[in-house]
């Protein structure tokens, strides 16, 4: 009522001020009385009408409106008629920026494909050199332990150009099945093996026994990230990977490394934030746990950390699922 209302007063006003205006004037020429009043009342009976019908005009029009607002993507065919010549200008205009937003998606979505088919092609091509590398450099393991490291953090690079590609349409390349947790923990620890080995950390693993409805090869993903991160910012100390006894189906990589500071603990699943420890271990990228945020949500997942400088950091992997049958 109360947009109505502003959107007619001055019409209201103008109306009731020449019915006023009308019957003054034939009070001055001594009009009876009886005449003038009956003509006022149904000028007020006129507009009453007509101000209950405007009313019920628009809030149906209004009422149709909000749905197609709430809709996604908005569907324009169920626009209103136009009442005049401006509301049809508004609309002709409505459907306008609606064809140039199309226009624009649809060239986004071709760009992104193309940049995506490019890098697709091109990290398949470039795991044939680095194969052949550490095949190479497998001959004499002892020798060459520090370019092998080397090349096994250009395999993570590439493997996280993947993740990244694919995570921007994961629904087509998504599998939910129900999962061996351990058997996805322990994949992802012998990856890392030789790096647990070099930095001489110790792991201590709690077999979860636990049965996930998941994509493996997502969740692998997060879990490899996760402990790729406790190995980074771990100089000494352990890592330990087990159950939450207090949230339920929970899995908790914690690690003894430098923590997060108060200030940057909020900001460390934005894109590209690196934050204090970042900015001091050149290696970050600030990628990692903005994927492992973004697919973990994908997967009706959640992830959350507890940090405190200089103690360690907890990261919190909830493995529980509300929405399984949209899958």
């Amino acid at each position: 009522m109360a947009g109505y209302l502003k959107k007619i007063w001055k019409t209201a006003a103008l109306f009731l001020a020449s019915t006023g205006i009308m019957a003054m004037v034939l009070w001055l020429y001594n009009c009876p009385d009886e005449p003038v009043l009956y003509g006022s009342l149904l000028c007020m009976a006129l507009f009453a009408g007509a101000f209950v019908y405007g009313y019920f005009r628009f809030r149906s029009k209004a009422q149709v409106l909000s749905q197609i607002a709430k809709s996604i993507p908005l569907d324009l065919e169920k626009l209103p008629l136009p009442q005049d010549n401006n509301e049809a200008a508004l609309q002709q205009m409505i459907h306008e920026l609606n064809r140039m937003r199309m226009e624009a998606e649809e060239a986004r979505m071709t760009s992104y494909r193309e940049m995506a088919d490019y890098y697709t092609m091109w990290v398949h091509q470039i795991k044939t050199p680095i194969a052949a590398l550490r095949l190479l450099l497998g001959e004499q393991p002892q020798e060459n332990k520090t370019a092998l490291a080397e090349v096994f953090r250009v395999e993570e690079y590439v493997e996280m150009v993947l993740g990244y590609l694919r995570s921007e349409d994961m629904s087509s390349d998504m599998k939910f099945s129900e999962c061996d947790l351990d058997k996805i923990i322990r994949e992802q620890i012998h990856k890392y093996a030789s790096v647990f080995i070099g930095k001489k950390l110790q792991l201590d693993y709690e077999r979860t026994q636990e049965k996930v409805l998941t994509d493996p090869k997502w969740l692998g993903f997060v879990i490899g990230q996760c402990i790729s991160n406790a190995l980074k910012y771990t100089k000494t100390g352990e890592i330990r990977i087990y159950l939450s006894e207090s949230r339920p189906h929970t899995l908790v990589i914690e690690d003894t490394g430098a923590g997060i500071s108060a200030e940057d603990l909020p900001r460390i699943f934005e894109k590209g934030f690196t934050g204090y420890n970042g900015r001091t271990e050149t290696r970050s990228s600030g990628i990692g746990l903005y994927l492992s945020r973004k697919i973990m949500k994908r997967l009706d997942h959640g992830i959350s950390v507890e940090s405190e400088p200089g103690k360690g950091t907890r990261v919190y992997l909830s493995l529980g699922r509300r929405r399984a049958e949209l899958f």
